[in-house]
């Protein structure tokens, strides 16, 4: 079940990747043809700051998607770069979501929220486990090194 989870998460992340990309580059098209300026920032910059913003965006969710990819198809945890990377791409969606809500409208925010659940449940499922000592529990009897439950040297 958490393989075919993964393989969706890195799919709907393609697709918004794309969808990033292109609503970025529609939008640097109107800043450029309206001619529209913001406190006297010149019309290109604006354009092509625009369509820069959002190809950094949609490689970083091409990034996260081929990640998530990887996952799925190994069924086992990544290195510590892949679960920063996928944080940050899950804390991206939280805190979008919190600004969609009010500006596009509670169907992005769904939308949001699901792709959060989705890279909040790999990150979980895929968490590498520890042994017990490595958290810091104490062994219950004996000394220090013994087995559990070993009767201490008196």
């Amino acid at each position: 079940m958490r393989r075919l989870i993964a393989i969706v998460a890195a799919l709907v992340l393609l697709v918004e990747a794309c969808g990033v990309v292109l609503v970025n580059w529609v939008l640097g098209l109107v800043a450029r043809n309206q001619n529209m300026s913001m406190a006297g920032i010149d019309p290109h910059a604006i354009s092509v700051g625009s369509w820069v913003a959002g190809a950094l965006f949609g490689l970083f969710l091409v990034l996260c998607g081929i990640l998530l990819l990887i996952i799925g198809i190994r069924d086992r945890a990544l290195g510590r770069f892949a679960r920063i990377t996928l944080i940050a791409c899950a804390v991206v969606h939280a805190v979008l979501g919190a600004f969609t809500v009010g500006l596009v409208g509670w169907q992005a925010f769904v939308y949001l929220m699901v792709v959060l659940a989705l890279l909040v449940f790999v990150l979980v499922t895929y968490a590498k486990e520890r042994p017990a000592q490595e958290v810091g529990a104490a062994p219950e009897d004996g000394p220090p090194g013994a087995p559990n439950g070993a009767p201490a040297a008196v």
